[in-house]
C-alpha cells in the first residue's frame, strides 16, 4: 500500500462505522451549538430593550433570570467545546473505543445544548408582556423626540414673528431658553438617559414648547385687549370720579329728611368713594406704564385691581343713591311695600297648606313669625322722623325668610 493510506484489517469496517456515527454526533452537536448561540443573541437584544425601558421588579427579575441562563449556556457550551477538542475523528489510527467515547460525549453535549435551548425558548415566551411594553415604548421614542424638536422650532418661529411685530415677549423667550438643556439631553439619546426618562422629557418639552407657541401667537391680541381695557377703564374712572363727588349732596338730603338711623352707616361713603376713585386712577397709571414696558402679567394684574376699585366705588355711590330712592318711596307710602310682603306671606301659606289639612310646623312657625314681624315693623313707624331704614330692613328680612320656606317646600315635594 502507498504511504499515508489507512490500513485495512480485521474489524476496520466496524471502526469506520463508529467513526461515521461519532462524526454525525459532532455535526449534530455543532448545529445545536449554533442554534443555541443564535437564540441567545436574539434574546439578548430583547433583554436589552426591556432593560432600557422597564426598571420594575418584573423587569429586573427578567434580567437576573437571563443572566442565570447565560451561566448555564456558558457551561454547556464549554462542555461541548471540550468534547469537540478531545477527539480527532480524522485520525488514521482511531480505534473503536475512542470513537465510541466520542459518540457518547458529543451526544451528551448535543442533548445538553438542546435542553438549555428549550429552557431559553420557554423563558422567551414568558417575556411576552414585558417585551411588548418595551417595544411599544421604543416605537414611541423617535416620534416623541421629533415632536419635541418640532414643537421647539414652532415656538421659536412664533417668538420671531412676535418680535418682528414690535413685541419683546421677554418672559416667553426666557421660558424657551430654559428648554435648551432639555433639548441637549434629548439629543444625547435614550442610551444615556433611558427610554422612559427620554419619553417623559420629550413629552414635557413638547407640551411646554406648545404652550409658549400658543401664548406667543396670542400676544398681539393680548396687547390689543389690554389697550382696549386701558381705554375703557380710563373713561370709566374719569366718570366715576365725577360721580363720587355727587355722593355728598345725596347724603345731605338724607340727613335733612330722615333720622340718623337711616343714614349713619353711609357717613364715610363720600370719603371712601373719592379715595377708591383716586386709587383706581393711580393703579391705572401704573398699568399704563406696565403696558409700555410690555410687562403683560403686571399690566393684566393692575387692570384687575383697577376694575375692583372702580366696582367698589360704583357700589358705594350706587348704595347712597338707592338708599335715598327707597326711603323717599317708603316715606311717601309705606303701605304698598307692606302689602307686597303680606301678599308673599299669604302665598307661601297657601303653598304650605296645599294637599294638607294642617300645616307642617316647620313651615308654619316661620310664616307666623313673619306676620308678627311685619306688624311690629309697621307699629314701629312712629314720631316725626320714623326709622324707615329699619322698617325696610325688617321687611327685607321677612321676604328672605318667606322665600326660604317656599324653596324648602318645593324641594321636599320634588324629592317625593
Amino acid at each position: 500500500m502507498n504511504g499515508g493510506s489507512r490500513r485495512w484489517g480485521w474489524g476496520s469496517g466496524r471502526v469506520e462505522s463508529q467513526r461515521a456515527q461519532a462524526q454525525t454526533a459532532k455535526d449534530d452537536a455543532a448545529h445545536a451549538f449554533y442554534e443555541l448561540d443564535t437564540a441567545q443573541r436574539g434574546l439578548r437584544i430583547s433583554i436589552e430593550a426591556i432593560t432600557a425601558v422597564d426598571n420594575s421588579p418584573a423587569g429586573r427579575k427578567a434580567v437576573a433570570d437571563f443572566e442565570a441562563l447565560g451561566t448555564r449556556i456558558d457551561q454547556v457550551s464549554h462542555d461541548y467545546i471540550t468534547a469537540v477538542d478531545s477527539y480527532d475523528l480524522d485520525r488514521d489510527d482511531l480505534d473503536g473505543g475512542t470513537a465510541s467515547s466520542a459518540l457518547q460525549d458529543l451526544t451528551r453535549a448535543k442533548e445538553a445544548l438542546q435542553r438549555v435551548n428549550q429552557e431559553l425558548t420557554r423563558f422567551e415566551q414568558g417575556l411576552g408582556p414585558l417585551l411588548e411594553k418595551a417595544e411599544t415604548q421604543l416605537a414611541q421614542l423617535a416620534p416623541a423626540v421629533e415632536r419635541a424638536r418640532q414643537g421647539l422650532l414652532a415656538a421659536t418661529q412664533a417668538l420671531e414673528e412676535v418680535r418682528a411685530a414690535g413685541l419683546r415677549a421677554d418672559e416667553l423667550a426666557s421660558r424657551l431658553a430654559g428648554l435648551s438643556p432639555e433639548l441637549t439631553r434629548l439629543n444625547e439619546g435614550a442610551g444615556t438617559h433611558g427610554v422612559s426618562d427620554t419619553l417623559r422629557r420629550a413629552d414635557r418639552v413638547q407640551r411646554e414648547a406648545e404652550a409658549i407657541r400658543v401664548e406667543a401667537a396670542q400676544l398681539p391680541q393680548k396687547a390689543e385687549d389690554i389697550d382696549k381695557r386701558l381705554s375703557s377703564l380710563r373713561t370709566r374712572a374719569q366718570a366715576l370720579h365725577t360721580r363720587a363727588g355727587q355722593v355728598e349732596p345725596v347724603l345731605s338730603e338724607l340727613r335733612r329728611r330722615f333720622s340718623a338711623a337711616c343714614w349713619q352707616d353711609l357717613q364715610r361713603v363720600p370719603e371712601q368713594a373719592v379715595r377708591s376713585a383716586t386709587q383706581a386712577e393711580e393703579k391705572l397709571r401704573e398699568a399704563t406704564q406696565a403696558r409700555r414696558d410690555q410687562r403683560w402679567a403686571d399690566a393684566t394684574s393692575l387692570l384687575s385691581t383697577v376694575r375692583a376699585l372702580l366696582n367698589s366705588t360704583d357700589e358705594a355711590v350706587k348704595t347712597a343713591g338707592e338708599r335715598l330712592d327707597r326711603l323717599n318711596a317708603v316715606s311717601f307710602d309705606h303701605a304698598k311695600e307692606v302689602e307686597r310682603v303680606r301678599f308673599a306671606i299669604r302665598d307661601a301659606q297657601r303653598l304650605a297648606m296645599a294637599g294638607r289639612s294642617t300645616p307642617d310646623p316647620r313651615h308654619a312657625a316661620p310664616l307666623d313669625s313673619s306676620v308678627e314681624r311685619v306688624d311690629r315693623a309697621v307699629a314701629g313707624l312712629t314720631g316725626r322722623h320714623p326709622d324707615y331704614w329699619h322698617f325696610l330692613q325688617e321687611l327685607d328680612a321677612v321676604k328672605e325668610t318667606v322665600g326660604g320656606v317656599v324653596e324648602q317646600i318645593r324641594q321636599e315635594r320634588a324629592s317625593g
